[in-house]
């Protein structure tokens, strides 16, 4: 019990620094962020604490509305906390890849399956709702690498939808905070076996491009490498 009692002790301190970390991290962002949850709460609590004494049980509403206001503060709080992370990854490098990384079960995420000198890369994500291409870069020079991308998918899994998305804040792009949404409200229509099978045909592929034997030294004047082949990244 007194163990018990102790990693409770431990575990207390730690969260209530993350929480401080993560206030601190969104006022950054976020100046108001402190009296918006403060009028939030004050305001919820003002509320039942009224309805308290106009229907005669002031002390059990006012219990009440302390619980609430709490809870509505914290869900305020993780709210405008997302939405100020997500401003800061805005445009960095990668930032669509951290966001793929949490999407949540049943998708598995590849990062950086293509990727060009000036930088644009696509992720790959495999779900119920087939293989959904995430591309980040410039939007003209992304689109060549999507469609390279898609045609290869294409041709390893052609029973299996390829969807592919572009993030960014122009049109037709999709927002870095709307990425996760948008990709959950895609249409289901792959069974969990067919979502591991369609993972395993594609890590097969990716072994067996992994270890093709290369030859070694400069290419030969006129040698082409054979279709399907690897290719450049």
């Amino acid at each position: 019990m007194a163990r018990k009692d102790t990693a409770a002790d431990a575990a207390n301190p730690g969260r209530l620094k993350q929480i401080a970390l993560t206030y601190k991290m969104t006022r950054r962002a976020d100046k108001k962020i402190g009296l918006v949850l403060a009028a939030v709460g004050i305001v919820t609590f003002g509320v039942f604490l009224a309805i308290g004494f106009l229907i005669g049980h002031p002390i059990y509403l006012g219990i009440l509305g302390l619980l609430l206001a709490f809870l509505a503060t914290a869900i305020v709080f993780g709210r405008r906390a997302e939405r100020a992370a997500f401003g800061q990854m805005e445009g960095q490098p990668g930032a669509a890849a951290a966001v793929l990384d949490n999407i949540g079960r049943g998708w598995t995420t590849t990062p950086a399956v293509a990727m060009n000198r000036s930088q644009d890369v696509v992720h790959r994500a495999v779900g119920k709702a087939g293989i959904v291409l995430v591309a980040e870069g410039n939007p003209n020079r992304v689109k060549s690498l999507l469609a390279a991308e898609k045609k290869k998918m294409n041709r390893i899994v052609a029973d299996v939808p390829v969807h592919d998305l572009i993030v960014g804040t122009g049109e037709g792009q999709v927002g870095l905070q709307k990425l996760r949404t948008t990709m959950l409200k895609l249409p289901r229509v792959l069974t969990g076996p067919q979502v591991t099978a369609t993972n395993d045909r594609l890590k097969a592929m990716g072994d067996l491009m992994s270890n093709m034997p290369l030859p070694k030294g400069p290419m030969p004047k006129g040698m082409k490498l054979p279709k399907g082949g690897p290719k450049a990244r």
